[in-house]
């Protein structure tokens, strides 16, 4: 009897052994279908999770992304573009995992290698990470290895380069083919040009790149709800901008020669090339008038499954169609290479309607928090709600119910007609 008793002792540790070191049986299950993995909070890193899940959800980013990492696992030169491109294939379920939860320290490992120094353990915006990670990879994608200098002596090495003849730049470019064609899909152009208010006369138009689009949110009338488009319409609408000199006024006889030729123009702001993936960021931070106190602004914007930029386009007039250079100057100006035309991606034909992929919300208030995130499934037509390691399903309903903080938008392709 009491061998028996012994040997019931050691299986009942064993069996508090297993459950330690693996839980029960239910959690040992494969992920479950149609869901994605969750990810790990590492301390405060919510921000971070959150915003994966919505990168991960927009296949033309992961396309990208694949082009743009290395040809081999763990490229000791891209260490940010492989180790987020192993995190969102396995979260876009384009790798195969049984894993239902992720660890993205190996993200935040390749940040500090390009010296951002993200504390997992401090309160952080995932807008602002938005554009770390952008900002990063575009550092990764211009940087090449130098080439090796030839000895004064060598003759045979300085009678044949290394550098191919068609990868020889100009000192402005940074990499062996033109960046532009390589830009991430969140990259866009906004268009701005100004009008004299008294003769007509505009300026050239100036071009200036955007990876995603600050919002305000306009002052509500009578309470009444907020709609994206009205926030887009207020970003792109004209602005006076007095005491400005006119050329055109300031010639002799011109309308304004007598009054010194000052006048009044009128900025205008349009969307010059769309982009393929369209992150939109809600500004939801806000002042109080007596001492300057930062808030939190919880109104609800009203958005929609899909989203037509039309009306915010540039359109440009029959003669000035040419792409511009990326700085909106001349061609040549400070020795800069001029870009021919089919270099440079033209977004702006063809369809200007996007698919919503994926809606970043923060619950709390500007000095604490949570993101949590509302993403399509990668197999199924469910929407799923991301909240660090729990995922579930949800519907479009909820979606469009949440206070979203960041969009994510995918161009919708147009195969059939092209304006």
């Amino acid at each position: 009897m009491p061998g028996w008793a012994l040997l019931g002792g050691v299986a009942a540790a064993l069996l508090a052994g297993l459950y330690v070191l693996w839980g029960p049986a239910a959690e040992r299950k494969k992920r479950q279908s149609g869901l994605v993995p969750g990810l790990l909070n590492l301390g405060n890193t919510c921000f971070l999770n959150a915003l994966l899940q919505g990168l991960a959800a927009c296949p033309a980013f992961l396309q990208w992304l694949q082009g743009h990492a290395p040809g081999h696992a763990h490229d000791r030169t891209r260490p940010l573009s492989d180790a987020l491109l192993r995190l969102l294939q396995a979260l876009s379920g384009a790798e195969a995992t049984e894993e239902s939860l992720l660890d993205a320290s190996g993200l935040l490992e390749a940040l500090r290698s390009h010296r951002w120094n993200i504390s997992s353990f401090e309160e952080q915006d995932a807008h602002e990470l938005f554009h770390i990670l952008t900002a990063s990879l575009e550092d990764e994608r211009d940087s090449r290895p130098r080439p090796r200098v030839a000895p004064l002596f060598d003759l045979q090495a300085l009678q044949e380069p290394q550098t191919p003849p068609k990868q020889i730049l100009c000192r402005t470019q940074g990499s062996p083919q033109a960046s532009w064609r390589r830009q991430h899909p969140f990259h866009g152009r906004l268009a701005s040009n100004m009008v004299c208010k008294r003769c007509g006369h505009q300026s050239p138009l100036r071009y200036d790149t955007f990876d995603s689009l600050s919002l305000s949110i306009p002052a509500t009338v009578w309470g009444g709800p907020v709609t994206l488009e009205q926030c887009l319409r207020h970003f792109v609408s004209s602005e006076s901008v007095s005491g400005v000199e006119c050329e055109s006024c300031n010639k002799v006889g011109g309308p304004g020669k007598e009054e010194g030729g000052r006048s009044t123009f009128v900025k205008q702001l349009r969307l010059g090339k769309l982009p393929g993936c369209l992150c939109l960021h809600l500004q939801r931070l806000s002042w109080s008038g007596r001492g300057g106190r930062a808030l939190k602004r919880q109104e609800r914007v009203l958005f929609g499954e899909t989203l037509a930029l039309r009306p915010f386009r540039h359109t440009p007039h029959r003669h000035a169609e040419a792409d511009p250079p990326l700085d909106g100057k001349a061609a040549l100006a400070n020795g800069a290479c001029p870009a021919p035309p089919s270099a440079l991606p033209d977004h702006s034909s063809g369809s200007c309607s996007y698919r919503l992929m994926a809606v970043v919300v923060h619950h709390g208030d500007m000095h604490s928090g949570h993101f949590v995130t509302f993403r399509r499934s990668p197999t199924s037509p469910h929407w799923l709600w991301a909240s660090d390691d729990v995922v579930r399903r949800s519907s479009l309903q909820e979606v469009l119910a949440s206070s979203a903080y960041l969009l994510f938008y995918e161009r919708i392709q147009d195969t059939t007609t092209t304006t």
